[in-house]
Order: structure tokens, then sequence, then C-alpha cells
């Protein structure tokens, strides 16, 4: 079964002012992250936005980065959803289509204890029994966390649950899931601020949203800790705080609009109730972002 590693991002979802998902613009985001060289894609997550979509929109998102990917990279599709139904037919949509994967988050908001979470992954991954599924935990959203022994135990009864996705920065959370099935389990973390630690872990890299919108910086540390620079890897992942910093760390998606304007892709607008940035904090943030890209050799269009 093919896995995530490296460099996965998080796509954002691109929307035209009058509300409609912009696929044109899923595909030129998609070209534009291959030809940077990330590892792999992750589009209808978190960053993209994925529970303001319904699922049509996500199955059409689903197709367009699987066919304009067209194989260059792995491409895993988040299905997670509000419900149980929903996230199956996005599963089993993503598997049909030709996806190498897919993530699914926890049941979101309402609060599930550990034996409804268990029977709730076991009951999506048994519905495409031979097609690769990635756990993915973030109780700060979701307002459910996934223990290391429930993954466990999902991993146990389900042989295509091959790893985790986890967003929250626990280091005893993340070695706990890298001991899973022996240390067999792979473990992706989305703390764009802690790249190389995370990787020193044990991790198989990370799915970033950061790297999203400037993925040269991220691609380029995980190449030096893959060739064994540590030094080279810590240095470049201190320019790279510089991004995460600059773009609030991912916790609102109108800066990652907003920055991938600057860099000439068609990103789009926000979905209500979320708002796009008013134009005088688009201004602050391209004057953070200047010196920043400068420094790191990277173009803004003005």
């Amino acid at each position: 079964m093919k896995e995530l590693y490296g460099i996965t991002v998080a796509m954002v979802t691109p929307f035209t002012k009058d509300n409609q998902v912009d696929l044109g613009g899923v595909a030129q985001l998609t070209n534009m992250l291959i030809e940077k060289g990330v590892n792999c894609l992750y589009p209808c997550g978190t960053t993209g936005e994925m529970l303001r979509m319904s699922v049509a929109e996500r199955e059409a998102v689903a197709e367009t980065v699987v066919k304009t990917a067209a194989g260059r990279v792995n491409v895993f599709i988040h299905c997670g959803a509000m419900n149980q139904e929903d996230t199956i037919e996005l599963v089993t949509h993503a598997q049909k289509v030709g996806a190498d994967g897919a993530g699914v988050v926890t049941p979101v908001f309402f609060t599930g204890n550990d034996r409804e979470i268990e029977e709730y992954y076991v009951a999506v991954a048994s519905a495409a029994p031979d097609f690769p599924i990635y756990l993915y935990n973030i109780p700060q959203c979701a307002a459910n966390d996934l223990k290391a022994e429930v993954a466990q135990r999902v991993a146990d009864r389900c042989s295509n649950v091959i790893g985790i996705k986890y967003s929250f920065a626990d280091i005893g959370r993340t070695i706990d899931y890298t001991n899973i099935n022996n240390g067999a389990f792979s473990v992706l973390h989305g703390c764009d601020r802690a790249l190389i630690g995370m990787l020193a872990l044990g991790c198989r890299g990370t799915v970033s949203g950061i790297a999203g919108i400037f993925p040269e910086g991220f691609v380029a540390a995980y190449k030096a800790f893959c060739d064994g620079d540590l030094k080279k890897a810590q240095e470049i992942q201190k320019a790279n705080v510089k991004f995460v910093d600059a773009l609030r760390g991912g916790s609102n998606m109108s800066y990652f609009k907003e920055a991938l304007k600057m860099r000439g892709i068609n990103a789009g607008f926000m979905r209500a109730p979320q708002l796009d940035l008013p134009e005088e904090e688009v201004a602050a943030l391209r004057a953070q972002l200047l010196p920043i890209c400068e420094e790191a050799g990277i173009n803004l269009e003005l």
C-alpha cells in the first residue's frame, strides 16, 4: 500500500466570488505544488475548509486533484465528515477515482468515547478494505482525542489503517503513535514549527498547511534531514518558522489564500461565515512577507 511521507501538503480550496468551488484554481495549485517538489498532496482537510463544502463539492475537488496530479505524487483525500454515511461515501469515491488513499478525522463537535471512535473508524475502513487509510487526530478542533491504544485497536482490526496524521504538539503522544505496530505505523505530524524535531522522533514527514503556500523551504529541510545534514536542516527550518509565524500558524486560512495570490496562484475567496482579509491586513501581510521571501529567494507578485 502507498503511504504519506515527506512534505505532504494540506491544500486550500479556492472559491470564486460567487461562492463556487474554483476547480481551475485547484488544478493550478496542484501543479504548482508538484513543480515545487512536494512529496504528497492532501486536499479537503482542515486547511481545505472541508466542513463548509458539500459531499458533491468535495468529490469534485478530489477528482480534480487526482486527475491533475496524474500519478506524479501520492494523493490522499481527506474524507472525514459530520456523519459516518458521508465519510464512507467520500472514502469509496476517493478509491473509485484513483486516489492513493484517504485520511479521516475523528468524529467532530459531538463528544465521542473511545468505543464510539474505534467503531467509527472500523466501519469506515471496512467499507474500503484494500484502500490505505490514515487516522487524523486534531483534538483542539474536532473536540475528540484519539488515544494511541485506540488507534492500535483500530489498526489491529483493519489492516488498511496504516498511519495517522497528528496535529497537536504533544511529544509524548507522538512517541506513543510511533510505537504502534512495533514502529511500522506511519506517523505524520502537523506542527509546522517543529518539522525537524518530529522527524527526529520517528515521524515519516509532515502534513503541512504552510508548505502549501511556501513549499520550497520545507522540501529543502526534509531533503537535508534525509541526507543526514542535521545542521543544514535546522538552519533551513529556522527560515521556515518565519513563514509559519507570518501566516499565523495556519489558524486562519484567509492568510494562506492571500499569500498564494501574492505568488500568482488563484486561491480565491473564503467561504462564509469566515471572511476575506480586509485590504489593510493584506497590505500588512505583504509587508511582513516581503523580507522573508527575499531572504528565501522567493519572488512575490506585487
